[in-house]
C-alpha cells in the first residue's frame, strides 16, 4: 500500500516548535551546484589534486578534506616551531589548502544568487525550536543573519557567543530572552564558517552577509586556523571526526540526545554514513516524525519507513512533498481577494 504525501501545511501544525534536520537535499534545492557528490570528487574532477595531495588521501584512507588539512597543517607548525626544515611539508599544506578554496569556490553559491530565497527559507526555519543543519554550507547561517533585520519578535542563536567561542551551556539560549520566541541552530559536521585554531580553541567567523565567504576564505589562506567541518567518509570516519572537536562531541552528546516529541526530516538520504545521528536520537522521546519526499517517490518512502522504525522505534511517521507552500524555498502562496 502506498505512503500518502501530504502538503506540508496540512501537516505543519503537528512539528511546529520541534527539531529539524536539513539534510543535502535542503542544499540542492537552493542551488544545483551543491549536488556534486564530494568535494573530493569534484577535486579530481576539474582537476585540482596535485600529486602529493592525491598521496595523503590515500595513505590516510579517507576524503575528508579537513582531515586531511589538519595534519598536514599540524605537521608544518610541529616542524615550524622545532625549525626542522621541511619545505614539503609546508608545500603540501598549501597544495591542499589551496585545492580545499578552489572547490569550495566552484560549488557554493555567492550570497547574492540565493539570497531571494532566504525570506521563504527563514519562515519555513522559525517554526522549530531546533535546527539541526548536516550541511557545513553557509545556507542557514545566511538565513539566521537575514532575521536579524525582521522585527517579529524571533530571534536565531547558534550558541556562539560574542567572541566567537561557543558557550557550552547552550540550553540556557532557550530562555535568554524571555520577550522573544528563539531557534537553536547546531551543525553536528560543523560548518564552513567553523575553525580551530593551532591550539585546538575553536569559534565561529563572523561576517554578515556577502563578505562571509570571502572572509571565511581569507582566514584559511592566513595559517592560523583551519577548518571545522567533517566533509565525507564513512559511518566510522565521521564519528572519529566528531569525537576529535569539542564543539561536534557536545552537539553529538548532549543535542541529540536531548527530549523531544517531534522531529522533521528535510532532504536528507538517510544514508547509511549518517544513520548514527538518528541512532543519537532513539529514547529521547520522539513520537511523530515528518520526512520530506521529493515528488512522490514510494521507493523512498519505503525505505525511510523502515530505517525511521529501525533507528528510533515505532513512532508515527508522515510523509510531505518537499515542493509544497511553505516548505523551505516554497513560499506560501498569497491569498487573493475578490
Amino acid at each position: 500500500m502506498p505512503h500518502a504525501v501530504l502538503p506540508w501545511m496540512q501537516i505543519a501544525p503537528n512539528y511546529h516548535q520541534g527539531t529539524i534536520i536539513l539534510g543535502n537535499g535542503a542544499s540542492i534545492a537552493v542551488s544545483p551546484s551543491f549536488g556534486y557528490g564530494s568535494l573530493l570528487e569534484h577535486a579530481q574532477r576539474a582537476g585540482l589534486l596535485a600529486n602529493d595531495v592525491q598521496q595523503l588521501f590515500g595513505f590516510f584512507g579517507t576524503s575528508d578534506f579537513e582531515l586531511i588539512l589538519r595534519l598536514v597543517w599540524q605537521a608544518s607548525n610541529v616542524n615550524r616551531s622545532l625549525q626542522i626544515p621541511d619545505n614539503r611539508t609546508h608545500q603540501a599544506y598549501l597544495n591542499v589548502r589551496e585545492c580545499l578554496i578552489q572547490a569550495v569556490r566552484d560549488v557554493h553559491p555567492a550570497y547574492d544568487q540565493v539570497s531571494g530565497q532566504l525570506p521563504s527559507m527563514y519562515q519555513f526555519l522559525k517554526g522549530f525550536d531546533t535546527v539541526i543543519s548536516l550541511n557545513y554550507d553557509l545556507l542557514v547561517y545566511w538565513t539566521m543573519t537575514h532575521g536579524l533585520n525582521i522585527p517579529d519578535g524571533h530571534m536565531f542563536k547558534d550558541c556562539f557567543v560574542g567572541n566567537g567561542m561557543f558557550d557550552d551551556a547552550w540550553p540556557r539560549f532557550r530562555d535568554l530572552y524571555r520577550e522573544r520566541t528563539n531557534t537553536l541552530v547546531f551543525y553536528p559536521h560543523g560548518s564552513l564558517a567553523l575553525c580551530r585554531n593551532i591550539v585546538e580553541q575553536e569559534f565561529k567567523i563572523h561576517n554578515a552577509g556577502e563578505g562571509l565567504l570571502e572572509a571565511i576564505l581569507a582566514e584559511w589562506r592566513s595559517e592560523r586556523i583551519v577548518p571545522l567541518f567533517v566533509s565525507e567518509g564513512t559511518m566510522q570516519q565521521k564519528v572519529s571526526a566528531i569525537q576529535n572537536s569539542y564543539y561536534l562531541s557536545t552537539v553529538y552528546r548532549e543535542v541529540l540526545t536531548s527530549h523531544r516529541f517531534t522531529l522533521t526530516l528535510f532532504g536528507w538520504g538517510l544514508g547509511e554514513h549518517d544513520r548514527h545521528l538518528l541512532k543519537r536520537m532513539r529514547g529521547t522521546g520522539v513520537q511523530r516524525v515528518a520526512v520530506s519526499v521529493f515528488r512522490g517517490d514510494q521507493v523512498y518512502c519505503n525505505y525511510a519507513y523502515q530505517v525511521i522504525q529501525d533507528d528510533l522505534g515505532p513512532v508515527h511517521v508522515d510523509f510531505f512533498d518537499s515542493e509544497s507552500p511553505g516548505c523551505w524555498i516554497h513560499a506560501v502562496a498569497p491569498v487573493v481577494g475578490f
